[in-house]
């Protein structure tokens, strides 16, 4: 069983995944665990009273096939990746979120010093996200292994937050990954708008991080 800790409050990863709340979407924040700990754009005070908004049938969302990507180092939570160039940053001490319209990606440190399990994870951090997210919506829980750590990967949908200014809604899919190397855990989240195409910024995302 992993061993939770309570984590600071911070401003999300990724989404954001938030920690720059991007013009169109409020910056996301984390909750107070690491298995909830996210790039939180679909948390309210009372995520679990949400309904589900209706999925896009053509999202705005898709990260464009040309963007560049630019290295990114968070010193104080000893990590690294690239992420698409332009996109706004918000940063707090170990956790750094980046977004871009209704796009974002987060990414912080977590407690856990062995990797996390399949069954592990249902059982802990799922009932966390269920209670934190907006409209929460498990799809997958796997077991994940990439350059920058082993561990497992959560798909599940949820409410974004409302836009500041039109108060407008959209369904959010996240990718978080919960990833440990080294006796350090670093966890991801990248998200957008269901139905958006994604997949290739994503995989270049996550497959650059390195625990340093």
């Amino acid at each position: 069983m992993r061993r939770r800790m309570i984590l600071p409050a911070a401003v999300l990863l990724l989404a954001g995944c938030g920690s720059t709340g991007v013009t169109p979407s409020p910056p996301p924040a984390t909750t107070t665990t690491s298995a909830t700990a996210s790039a939180s754009a679909g948390e309210s005070a009372a995520p679990a009273q949400q309904k589900a908004v209706p999925a896009e049938s053509n999202p705005p969302g898709d990260i464009p096939d040309n963007v560049a990507f630019v290295a990114y180092t968070n010193t104080t939570g000893r990590y690294r990746f690239t992420h698409p160039e332009g996109w706004a940053e918000r940063t707090q001490s170990g956790t750094v979120t980046f977004t871009d319209k209704l796009n974002g990606v987060q990414a912080m440190t977590g407690p856990a010093t062995t990797a996390p399990t399949v069954s592990d994870t249902e059982k802990t951090a799922v009932p966390a996200l269920q209670r934190t997210q907006a409209a929460f919506e498990l799809r997958s829980v796997k077991p994940a292994t990439v350059p920058g750590g082993s561990g497992v990967k959560i798909v599940y949908r949820r409410n974004s937050a409302p836009d500041q200014v039109t108060g407008r809604q959209y369904r959010d899919e996240v990718e978080r990954y919960e990833l440990v190397s080294g006796g350090r855990e670093v966890i991801v989240e990248l998200y957008g708008p269901v139905g958006a195409d994604n997949v290739d910024a994503y995989r270049t995302m996550i497959t650059s991080l390195r625990l340093l």
